[in-house]
């Protein structure tokens, strides 16, 4: 008698893209928790702590993400500054940026950077997935 095969949860989520990401984040609980939903979705997650961090590993290996999560407010280099030197390194992958709270001018400098986002925090894996889907 066969067993019925049951999907893992990559293969039971919505068809699409599976991205590489990279998630700058200073806030290591909810580094874990995005690793974690978005791993279980399918795609590959790295984290790093800060903007700084979130730079070199890009600077190491430009075509290793294809997707880009940051944070604003971080330290050593917040997320509009990381944006600025992916854009001068010319990274044609897609940005989504998280906040708790972004004053308009700033959201506005990150869509002049071509953010395809700006999220209000927190968020949720749901919400994340439908965005994901979006792109």
């Amino acid at each position: 008698m066969n067993k019925p095969v049951h999907p893992t949860r990559a293969e039971a989520a919505a068809p699409g893209r599976r991205w590489r990401i990279l998630y700058a984040e200073d806030v290591r609980e909810l580094r874990e928790v995005a690793r974690m939903a978005l791993t279980l979705d399918g795609h590959q997650v790295e984290c790093e702590a800060d903007g700084q961090l979130a730079l070199n590993r890009i600077t190491a290996d430009p075509s290793a993400f294809d997707l880009i999560l940051t944070d604003h407010h971080m330290p050593n280099m917040n997320g509009l500054e990381l944006v600025q030197h992916l854009r001068e390194l010319q990274y044609p992958g897609k940005i989504i940026v998280f906040s708790s709270e972004l004053k308009p001018p700033v959201a506005e400098a990150y869509f002049a950077l071509g953010v395809g986002h700006v999220l209000p925090k927190p968020i949720f894996p749901s919400e994340l997935r439908k965005v994901l889907a979006e792109l």
